[in-house]
């Protein structure tokens, strides 16, 4: 069993990204700047964007941070993000999610410029995905599958069954690995909470893809041996016993499944750190397209 260590390559990437942006600096172009809209005080949230300015600053990107209360009003965001796509300074930017309930998520993803959607959610950069044209993949996906690029698993007329059909996740990697392109040229099962029979079919895949957003919910029993595993999932587990006074886990019981496997992503440390290596992927992109 080999992990697949997604904070090696996540700080492989970043280096790449800081050659990039100093070559811009030696030529006196315009630095990447990637912006993010935080609503409200979920400390999940509030976590992920903090590291996504930590990101920022070892790539030499400009972040900003704007911050609302959670009860501003759906109209008042709106404004905020017309606002944001008519900043020329700003190349990209997201909508942390979730949302506070009186505001349309789907509705404020949709008014983002699609050119500045550098989460990759906006239906136009969701439709580019689907037919092969240049666009912003979500940002998980992209980090997803620059770890199997990386690790140089085989895809081509491999099984792969996800778990999860959300268009964060699970639709996107169907759509993403079932391309004609490498990786890519699986066969793929999308699996969710209506599918029958769910560990014959996960008994068939040589690639099983977790995000499914139960804890530790795919066990040995549903795993192929040798299959590569990818664990999207991430929870905060109570324990009396941490610092934190949580553990992490994730959709796959790890020190089970693990052990039947050829590759498998550990939580933490697998897809988490690459899905702000996608943003800042997708960020750099959208600069160099307003060049």
């Amino acid at each position: 069993m080999e992990l697949i260590d997604g904070k090696k390559i996540s700080d492989l990437i970043k280096d790449e990204i800081a050659k990039e942006v100093g070559k811009i600096i030696a030529a006196n172009g315009k630095v990447p700047h990637l912006a993010a809209v935080l609503v409200g005080d979920d400390p999940a949230s509030q976590t992920y964007v903090a590291s996504k300015e930590r990101s920022c600053k070892e790539v030499g990107f400009i972040s900003s941070l704007y911050k609302y209360h959670a009860g501003i009003s759906e109209a008042e965001l709106l404004k905020a993000i017309d606002f944001l796509n008519n900043d020329d300074e700003i190349d990209g930017f997201i909508v942390q999610l979730p949302l506070p309930k009186h505001i349309s998520g789907q509705k404020i993803i949709e008014a983002i410029d699609p050119k500045k959607d550098v989460d990759g959610f906006h239906p136009v950069n969701l439709g580019n995905m689907l037919l092969g044209i240049p666009g912003f993949l979500p940002a998980t996906p992209y980090g997803i599958m620059q770890l199997i690029e990386r690790y140089n698993i085989e895809t081509e007329g491999k099984n792969c069954v996800i778990l999860g059909r959300s268009n964060i996740v699970g639709t996107p990697m169907s759509v993403l690995l079932s391309r004609n392109t490498n990786p890519g040229n699986c066969t793929v099962t999308l699996c969710h909470s209506k599918t029958q029979n769910l560990s014959d079919i996960t008994l068939q895949a040589d690639i099983l893809i977790a995000a499914i957003g139960k804890p530790e919910f795919v066990t040995a029993d549903m795993v192929k041996k040798g299959a590569i595993v990818i664990d999207v999932g991430i929870h905060r587990i109570p324990d009396a016993g941490t610092k934190s006074g949580f553990r992490l886990k994730g959709d796959v019981k790890f020190d089970e499944v693990s052990k039947k496997c050829s590759f498998i992503t550990p939580v933490p440390g697998g897809v988490g750190p690459m899905t702000i290596v996608g943003l800042l992927m997708n960020t750099l992109k959208a600069s160099k397209n307003k060049v």
